[in-house]
């Protein structure tokens, strides 16, 4: 089993931000696998998908990015799942745009919902995958950044991110082993 959760926050005004990538990651996601998102439990709504034999829980926190961690603890909980069968896909600001990074593990580094989770899980002991939003020629702060939406320009290359995302979290919970599809879909 494996849990996937794309980090986002939940209302319309924020879809097309920088920030709710995970969110978009995670639906082409489930775009991909044939399902939708119908059920709403343990804060978030989510879509069950089955791979290769294996049940898979596609889920969107609706606890807002700051309390993510909220929703991923009750998933856990609910469908028994240890922290070796996650992976949160997000978006991070400390990787050029349009790139992606998977890790077996890590900090939270400037992430406010890797912060939550790690926080509400205790560990950092989990996949990830991280969808790289950072503009060299974009000088604002941060927090304005992230919920700023993508630049009509950029719309094809964030749109290309997520699904490389969405398609690197199917083939681990394929089976796939996270080194190998590090190899294929980082950089």
């Amino acid at each position: 089993m494996y849990i996937i959760v794309g980090l986002g926050n939940p209302e319309e005004k924020y879809f097309k931000t920088f920030h709710n990538m995970g969110y978009l990651a995670v639906g082409d996601a489930a775009s991909m696998l044939g399902v939708k998102f119908k059920k709403k439990q343990c804060e978030a709504y989510t879509a069950e998908a089955n791979v290769k034999g294996e049940k898979v829980i596609l889920a969107r926190p609706i606890t807002y990015m700051n309390n993510s961690g909220r929703a991923v603890k009750q998933l856990l909980a609910k469908y028994k799942a240890s922290v070796e069968d996650l992976i949160v896909l997000y978006d991070d600001y400390d990787i050029p745009k349009g790139k992606i990074r998977i890790r077996p593990d890590g900090s939270a580094g400037t992430h406010n919902g890797m912060r939550s989770i790690i926080a509400e899980i205790g560990t950092a002991n989990f996949k990830r995958i991280r969808i790289g939003i950072r503009d060299e020629e974009v000088k604002i702060p941060i927090i304005n950044y992230v919920l700023a939406n993508v630049k009509p320009e950029d719309y094809d290359l964030f749109v290309s991110a997520c699904e490389r995302a969405a398609q690197a979290a199917i083939a681990i919970a394929s089976g796939e082993k996270t080194e190998i599809v590090m190899t294929k879909f980082n950089g």
